[in-house]
């Protein structure tokens, strides 16, 4: 009998209905002849109510009792599911991370999964249980709760899909799949049958809010695939594996926007050993995440070193770089805000020539100023004017025929 792991996002059971409405698939996949593992998200909000509820308790809460109060949003969701499962004439019992056997290292709100243990829920799956695992969450060595980030639940479900040896791994959110770009700015963006874990996570980190970046990674190590779909829908979704020759035909899978970007540049530092990482050893000390990072050449002994990060932490980064500014010498800190980073990916790049030309010449051709560049082996980010970021990625979107109306034509338009 195959065993089939199911992920519902938060939006999935956002209320009494859709919690109902997911018992109900739950139940059906097993009636159709397998064992089901549900693994679920907390309803929506609810992580932002408790986190809003955490500050106004405490303006620094300790990240400890974070993971424990968090912790509570999936298990409560988890349970309601398996209520209603068993409601509907089913047998089902909810888990928390700890009971799923699930050992994380002992970082509290960013946890990663040391090893999964799944001898329990192996059991309660040969009792003719539907196992509903509260996602998002661990437990460390030590018996701490832990939680694995936002977005979490999607390692979960492709954590226990590994250690299961599940025979699939279905990712049911508020979207239809994988799309060549976000449907909100391209109507019509077109949906991704399939797409490389490599692609994916270049997405991901691009700016797609589809999958944890994390969650990806696990995937790709392991060999887990694994499908994007919709609840709310009965149509195949996107499978996300490990790339095939065939793959390479489609020259760009995608187009991410990222935005509320902004630009710090160090102007005049001096180029000597250890100027750049006295720059972002006290950035990452910080905590402050740093996207793009572009170093210029050398004049007359100085250079220019620039790099992103998100809009939200740029005032903490002023105040973290002025003084360094000083201390390595520099001439001084530029900062801008507004931006937003284009990329546009697909492992197809490998092995047709010319879509950095034709991509900086449909920018051009726009008037759009390209303000940073970073590249990959299947990606190109740009850093634009964040008002042009619809803009641009519409026409870059047509220019590599990836709307719905032309699937192939960014497989077989010629690129010199």
């Amino acid at each position: 009998m195959p065993l089939i792991v199911q992920k519902y996002g938060g939006t999935s059971v956002g209320d009494a209905a859709r919690i109902k409405n997911v018992a109900r698939r739950l139940l059906e996949t097993q009636r159709g002849g397998a064992r089901v593992v549900g693994v679920i998200s907390a309803m929506a909000g609810v992580t932002d109510n408790l986190l809003n509820l955490s500050r106004e308790m405490s303006n620094d809460p300790t990240e400890r009792e974070l993971d424990v109060l968090l912790s509570t949003g999936e298990r409560a969701a988890s349970a309601l599911t398996a209520m209603a499962i068993n409601a509907l004439g089913g047998k089902a019992i909810s888990l928390t991370g700890a009971e799923a056997g699930i050992l994380t290292d002992g970082t509290h709100t960013k946890a990663r999964i040391a090893n999964i243990s799944p001898r329990r829920i192996h059991e309660l799956l040969a009792e003719d249980y539907i196992v509903v695992v509260a996602g998002f969450q661990g437990q460390s060595p030590e018996g701490e709760t832990t939680t694995l980030g936002r977005g979490g639940s999607d390692l979960t479900a492709i954590a226990l899909a590994g250690a299961l040896n599940a025979d699939a791994c279905q990712i049911f959110t508020d979207v239809d799949g994988v799309f060549t770009c976000d449907p909100r700015v391209i109507k019509d963006a077109a949906k991704v049958d399939e797409i490389a874990y490599d692609e994916l996570l270049e997405m991901a980190g691009a700016g797609s809010k589809v999958m944890q970046s994390r969650a990806v990674e696990f995937a790709k190590k392991f060999g887990v695939e694994f499908e994007v779909r919709s609840s709310f829908k009965p149509q195949p979704g996107t499978i996300a594996r490990e790339e095939t020759p065939n793959m390479e035909d489609v020259v760009i899978r995608g187009i991410s926007l990222d935005r509320k970007q902004a630009k710090l540049t160090v102007a005049g530092v001096p180029d000597k050993a250890g100027a750049a990482a006295r720059i972002f050893s006290m950035v990452a000390a910080h905590h402050i995440i740093v996207d793009m990072i572009v170093q210029s050449a050398a004049i007359e002994g100085k250079i220019d070193i620039s790099f992103t990060i998100h809009e939200d932490e740029l005032e903490d980064a002023r105040k973290v770089l002025m003084p360094v500014v000083s201390e390595i010498e520099a001439n001084r800190l530029n900062t801008t805000s507004g931006a937003a980073k284009l990329s546009v990916v697909g492992i197809g790049m490998r092995s047709h020539a010319g879509v950095a030309a034709r991509f900086f010449e449909c920018l051009g051709k726009a008037d759009i100023n390209v303000q940073l560049i970073s590249t990959s082996e299947i990606k190109i980010a740009v850093l634009i004017d964040g008002a042009q970021a619809d803009k641009a990625a519409q026409i870059i979107h047509h220019e590599f025929g990836l709307a719905r109306l032309a699937p192939t034509l960014a497989a077989t338009r010629p690129l010199g």
